[in-house]
């Protein structure tokens, strides 16, 4: 049931770029070129991972807890339960992708958080509720400020005759001259912050280590590589009324001030982790500071912030599928017991090392290019202090994750096997291949339909 779904979301979102869909609802869900690179990336993200589900729901049934390090504590959780959420979670972040309407974008929004929390809480162990409960919390904190964000919205559409507009998206365009100002950088702000929370940019990041570390695998490769995207969305269609309004430079400020110091704390936390999911999860964090800092230099930058968010969707899904392959047959998430992967799980240690290479931005992965491009985004725009603390940040972060990636795969090994390696069945390792090979391809040849859908998106946000 759950790769029919999957599939036929991939179908109909491929369909989309052969013929685009109407608007309905009066203009409330549309797919333009944006929607439609965000909807391509979930979708996909989706279908390769509900194969990796078909294998890691059949060794729970067989008695194996791949996530989970203390099985006599473990409580069994139905799949039909699991695959339910899995559904629901995708049919939100597909209304939240397709909402033009602001207020229906926040519901949707809220509603992403409802689907994922019983899947972070799978496990029902005292840290998978802790990190649920910090889930809830934070996020919902976070999802108040962005409801009052839509207030000043609304405020700012107000004229002197006391009627607003619509809080469809194409509307408040059209409505460029007749904004207050000074209400919309406070809607900016608030919505920043609010779908800034949920898309884990600093300092508003702190449920994100924990839901990350303590979700099964395959939810934790869709949290980072197509639930943060949804909210990143909230904050680029709020970023397209600056721009209409001729205020994107107040925008791109503050994104590209929260993107350097996501940035800098993920190097923080990354630098000496004792958690490889954990570190995952603090990448994810550095990515989005990328994706925001890219957003913030405008220009060709943008462009490089829409590849970015493809690459990186794709590879943290190859690293988190892989990272359940490891915890499967080492039972732990701590670096220090985690040795010789390479030898233990041949395939998977191949897998381990591409995804290390692809995340870091090593050529010739996509990452490289769409890092490249903020690069020289930056250096084009003589922001030469951005780039050179971009620079430095990357190669902290190069450190930290080389440290942790090679001592885990190459070292002595930590467990003892009958036959030195493990079986890896086809469920746990063609996933994370498939998506491997796309973010390999993506940085050698870019697909003419999909750069001209990269341009078209990075137009819609102001860029070139």
């Amino acid at each position: 049931m759950l790769i029919i779904v999957a599939a036929l979301h991939t179908t109909l979102t491929a369909g989309c770029w052969i013929v685009s869909p109407p608007s309905v609802l009066m203009g409330w869900l549309m797919l333009d070129d944006v929607a439609l690179l965000f909807l391509s990336i979930t979708s996909l993200l989706f279908l390769i991972s509900s194969f990796y589900a078909v294998g890691y729901l059949r060794r729970e049934t067989e008695g194996s807890r791949p996530d989970f390090e203390d099985q006599s504590l473990f409580v069994n959780a139905p799949e039909t339960r699991f695959i339910a959420c899995l559904l629901f979670f995708l049919s939100t972040m597909t209304v939240v992708i397709l909402s033009r309407h602001f207020g229906l974008f926040w519901v949707a929004m809220e509603a992403t958080t409802l689907a994922s929390a019983p899947l972070i809480y799978f496990h029902r162990h005292h840290r998978s509720l802790e990190a649920t409960w910090k889930y809830l919390m934070i996020c919902s904190v976070g999802i108040a400020m962005a409801l009052l964000g839509n207030f000043f919205l609304v405020a700012a559409t107000i004229p002197a005759e006391g009627e607003s507009v619509s809080l469809v998206l194409d509307q408040l365009i059209q409505h460029n001259n007749g904004f207050q100002i000074i209400w919309l950088k406070a809607a900016f702000i608030f919505i920043l912050v609010g779908y800034g929370t949920k898309m884990g940019l600093a300092p508003m990041h702190t449920w994100l280590p924990d839901a990350h570390s303590e979700s099964p695998s395959v939810v934790s490769a869709l949290l980072s590589g197509a639930l943060l995207n949804c909210a990143f969305l909230g904050i680029l269609r709020t970023h397209q009324l600056c721009v209409a309004a001729g205020i994107q430079r107040f925008s791109q400020d503050l994104l590209l001030g929260f993107g350097l110091f996501s940035m800098a704390v993920a190097a923080v936390f990354i630098l000496g982790q004792r958690d490889y999911k954990r570190m995952l999860a603090y990448s994810s964090i550095e990515h989005m500071g990328i994706l925001a800092l890219g957003i913030g230099l405008g220009g060709e930058g943008i462009f490089g912030a829409m590849f970015h968010a493809v690459n990186h969707s794709l590879t943290k899904g190859l690293l988190f599928l892989t990272a359940g392959n490891i915890l499967a047959v080492y039972h732990t998430k701590s670096t220090s017991d985690v040795r010789g992967i390479l030898k233990i799980l041949p395939l998977s240690g191949i897998l381990w090392i591409t995804g290390f290479l692809a995340i870091v931005g090593s050529p010739p992965f996509g990452t490289f290019l769409s890092e490249f491009t903020i690069l020289k985004a930056a250096i084009d725009q003589q922001q030469i202090g951005v780039a050179v603390v971009y620079l430095a940040l990357l190669s902290l972060i190069f450190i930290g994750m080389a440290d942790i990636f090679l001592r885990t795969a190459l070292g002595r090994q930590s467990i003892e096997s009958d036959n030195d390696t493990v079986r890896e069945h086809a469920l746990m390792v063609v996933p994370p291949f498939c998506l491997a090979v796309i973010v390999l391809c993506l940085g050698i040849y870019l697909p003419s339909a999909f750069s001209r859908l990269l341009h078209d998106a990075a137009q819609i946000l102001g860029g070139i």
